[in-house]
């Protein structure tokens, strides 16, 4: 802040201007950091994804539903852990709120979860009237020379 005061006499006028360059500085870098760390906020549970090198499905909404199966047991709807049994009890609601019966819902399971287990989570969903389902893989590795 920039202040000009006279020595006294009432006829100098008050200078009083407010220096905003190191506000601006400070929004910049944050704006920076935000924009860096923004994606890394959206990443999910940690499961060990199978491989597949299949396309991708196209999306209508920008935030569909994930549903993750991890390799303990503990199933999560988008970032909330729940319990295997309230699934269907939580899934109803989902569907009112947004989710239709022509929205595609992901699904994430570990590569080790059984696949009875993915099976069991299908069918929950299918009762849900939740059809379009994508299933969630990772990229293969390429290897060098092939």
């Amino acid at each position: 802040m920039a202040f000009a005061l006279g020595g006294g006499d009432d006829d100098e006028p008050v200078l009083a201007d407010i220096n905003v360059t190191p506000l601006v500085d400070v929004m910049l870098v944050l704006l920076i950091i935000f924009m860096v760390t923004a994606p890394m906020l959206h990443q999910g549970i940690e499961v060990a994804l199978p491989q597949a090198s299949a396309e991708n499905l196209p999306t209508k909404n920008q935030d569909p539903m994930v549903i993750t199966l991890r390799k303990d047991g503990l199933v999560y709807v988008k970032d909330q852990p729940i319990h295997a049994t309230q699934l269907a009890e939580r899934l109803v609601p989902a569907v009112k709120a947004g989710v239709g019966p022509g929205d595609t819902v992901f699904l994430r399971a570990d590569r080790s979860v059984e696949y009875g287990r993915v099976i069991q989570v299908l069918d929950l969903l299918q009762k849900a009237d939740l059809v379009k389902i994508g299933m969630v893989t990772e990229e293969p590795e390429t290897r060098p020379g092939r």
